[in-house]
């Protein structure tokens, strides 16, 4: 209620005269084996909150350098962590620095398709990308980093090159953000440009189990990736 109901609108029923500068870190996602009540994501729940504003870095850098511009924004922030990524080590520079929100990052170049993913699926598609090179399959990913509000250009962009996309998410597929990107390009000029089927990954419509070989079964993982990449490069319309 005091995000949704009030932090969110504050600024607005002011008139710009009053902000709420908040950030709000939600660490979550599957992986640790936490069950249920302690591994949902919940940023597709609060996408839809206008006024809010929603981040999920997928890498060490990433994660100090958008904090810190989420600190110095005026806005009510969600900063949607993956526990995984706790472990995970990267070059960060001691100083302060900022990550600016709402642009995207192409962590990878590639020409056969484009796999747009957030948090710890970045990590998953770039994996895919590395067995898909191997094959000959050149995959580009793409980190929106912000998802609201989301830098839809390089996406667009890149699909328009590629003529593919998957999108791929850990929370369930059902009102999942890759639904968000998916009628983007089917509004924008990149629809044109499709030569198959946008292609969806998220995880399974239950709450997160907390045996390891369901909770790992319910979520996109490499090889779900991969595949879903083979397949999309090979569809013939």
């Amino acid at each position: 209620e005091q995000i949704v109901l009030q932090g969110a609108k504050i600024r607005y029923m002011f008139g710009g005269k009053a902000h709420v500068s908040m950030v709000l870190r939600l660490p979550g996602g599957s992986g640790t084996g936490a069950a249920a009540q302690h591994s949902q994501t919940l940023e597709s729940l609060l996408i839809n909150v206008p006024g809010l504003k929603i981040v999920m870095p997928s890498t060490p850098y990433d994660a100090k350098g958008m904090l810190l511009a989420a600190i110095a924004d005026n806005n009510p922030i969600m900063f949607v962590e993956n526990k995984l990524l706790y472990k995970r080590s990267g070059p960060v520079p001691e100083g302060p620095y900022l990550v600016p929100l709402g642009q995207a990052d192409r962590k990878r170049p590639g020409r056969d398709l484009t796999i747009v993913a957030t948090s710890i699926m970045v990590s998953r598609a770039l994996e895919a990308a590395e067995q898909l090179a191997g094959e000959g399959i050149e995959a580009e990913v793409i980190d929106p980093r912000t998802l609201k509000p989301y830098d839809a250009a390089p996406i667009i962009e890149s699909v328009k090159r590629t003529g593919r996309l998957i999108v791929a998410h850990e929370a369930p597929l059902v009102g999942g953000y890759g639904g968000e990107i998916a009628a983007m390009i089917a509004q924008s000029d990149a629809f044109a440009y499709l030569e198959a089927p946008i292609v969806r990954l998220g995880g399974a419509e239950v709450p997160v189990p907390y045996n390891r070989n369901l909770e790992r079964a319910m979520v996109p993982q490499v090889d779900t990736i991969a595949q879903a990449a083979r397949q999309l490069v090979g569809y013939q319309i």
